[in-house]
């Protein structure tokens, strides 16, 4: 009872935290998230690249705008922690490759965190595979691509292709002066449509929407629409409903740029006419299918994929406007025929992506191009302006349902080979996904 109490044991000193590591991690995943890549795979990359170099206990939390990265060392150490905020996001998928390419070896080993950091810097001073020209050309190839398989002949890919052009040059000088990417996606649009109303003017209606769907087939969001849908499946809930609404307001711009020029024209008393609106052609003439694979080819060249990856995108264009028109003839519903059709694109793309060893993302988002829904927008566009609001509100709503339909068929692509898959990159693999662990909604 008289004894001196005895004393704690002195802790042990935690584990060291090498800042350099954590800085790596942090600038891993920036590139990852601006570059064009979905919230799961900037996690797992991020993940694995903690564990490779040995941050303890550490926790990644990633959101479209921002990272956070901590590491616990225990002992009673206070956690390290490092945050970076994504300001500007540029869809470059040849440094996705590179990015994927680095986090793999590292995992195995391969990189010290010297060299690690070395080619890191050497990825964000590289330029892409292609000169600056031709990535903003290849916006005006899908135009004109897009506009030879909704029925237009070389004048009205000529159309497309200089109206594209000149409207996406201006939202350029518009961004130069900071103006809001919403209003660049207007003005480009409006161009777009412009030139459409120039030749239905010119008496040639049927020639002119088919202009406007292909100037419209280069504005719509299939990057991040893929990527919304991905993040929503996959339990990052709150990345997933940033990207939906980014995905909706560059939609909304969209409309509002084709809606007002539409509307201008109504009131000028030009003939722009629900019965001049093409309709999806159930054929498979050769030169729609080449025109399908020209749409998915200009779709990776302006999201500046890798070289390797054009013959796979040409490839999966064609197989997907080749599927879409066999179901359309067997009077399947365009958006089960999209998802459909996507679907098995998707398992083709993942396929390809695992056995390479690369990121899916180049292979998929080139593909589903062909089937995004310009016709349709235009079409409900023209039925608000030309007195049929309620046919128009529907048309918009369909637009969307097909839209929606590609993103989860791609995803469900993505699901099927993960399901079957024995091995994952990095921290991935079928055991490794949290959400797949949750109880259904509870």
């Amino acid at each position: 009872m008289d004894a001196s109490p005895p004393e704690h044991p002195e802790d042990e000193p935690g584990e060291i935290v090498d800042p350099r590591a954590i800085d790596l991690v942090l600038r891993v995943g920036e590139l990852l998230l601006a570059s064009g890549e979905t919230t799961e795979r900037v996690n797992e990359a991020m993940l694995g690249l903690a564990v490779a170099y040995e941050l303890p206990q550490c926790e990644v939390q990633v959101t479209l705008t921002s990272l956070l990265v901590s590491a616990h060392p225990g002992k009673d150490a206070q956690p390290v922690t490092g945050s970076r905020s994504i300001r500007r996001r540029t869809p470059a998928y040849w440094r996705l490759t590179a990015l994927h390419n680095l986090v793999q070896e590292a995992s195995i080993g391969m990189l010290d965190l010297d060299e690690a950091h070395r080619q890191l810097a050497e990825m964000k001073r590289g330029r892409a595979p292609y000169p600056p020209w031709l990535i903003v050309v290849s916006l005006a190839l899908i135009a004109a691509s897009g506009s030879v398989l909704a029925g237009g002949g070389p004048l009205v890919a000529g159309t497309a292709f200089v109206a594209t052009l000149l409207g996406d040059r201006t939202a350029a000088a518009l961004a130069r002066r900071g103006v809001a990417e919403f209003f660049q996606l207007t003005v480009a649009a409006a161009i777009g449509a412009s030139g459409a109303v120039l030749v239905v003017a010119m008496g040639n209606p049927a020639q002119g929407s088919a202009i406007v769907t292909g100037a419209i087939l280069a504005l719509l969001p299939g990057r991040p629409l893929v990527a919304s849908i991905q993040d929503g499946i996959t339990g990052d809930l709150v990345s997933a409903g940033a990207r939906m609404l980014e995905v909706f307001f560059m939609i909304a711009a969209i409309v509002a740029g084709l809606g007002a020029i539409v509307y201008i024209a109504v009131k000028l008393n030009v003939s722009i006419d629900v019965s001049h609106l093409p309709s999806a052609p159930a054929t498979l003439k050769p030169v729609a299918v080449i025109a399908a694979a020209a749409v998915s080819v200009t779709f990776a060249v302006s999201l500046a994929a890798p070289r390797d990856v054009l013959l796979a995108s040409a490839l999966g264009g064609g197989l997907i406007w080749v599927l879409y028109v066999l179901q359309v003839g067997w009077d399947v519903p365009p958006v089960l025929a999209s998802a459909v059709a996507a679907t098995i694109v998707g398992v083709m793309s993942n396929w390809l992506a695992r056995r390479h060893q690369a990121p899916v993302m180049p292979f998929l988002v080139p593909a589903i191009g062909p089937l995004l829904p310009g016709t349709a927008l235009y079409r409900g566009m023209v039925e608000l302006n030309a007195g049929a609001p309620q046919s128009g509100v529907l048309s918009l709503i369909g637009a969307l349902s097909v839209a929606l339909a590609l993103g989860a068929g791609v995803n469900l692509g993505g699901e099927l080979v993960r399901a079957f898959q024995h091995v994952g990159l990095s921290a991935s693999g079928r055991w490794a996904r949290p959400a797949a662990r949750r109880t259904r909604g509870f």
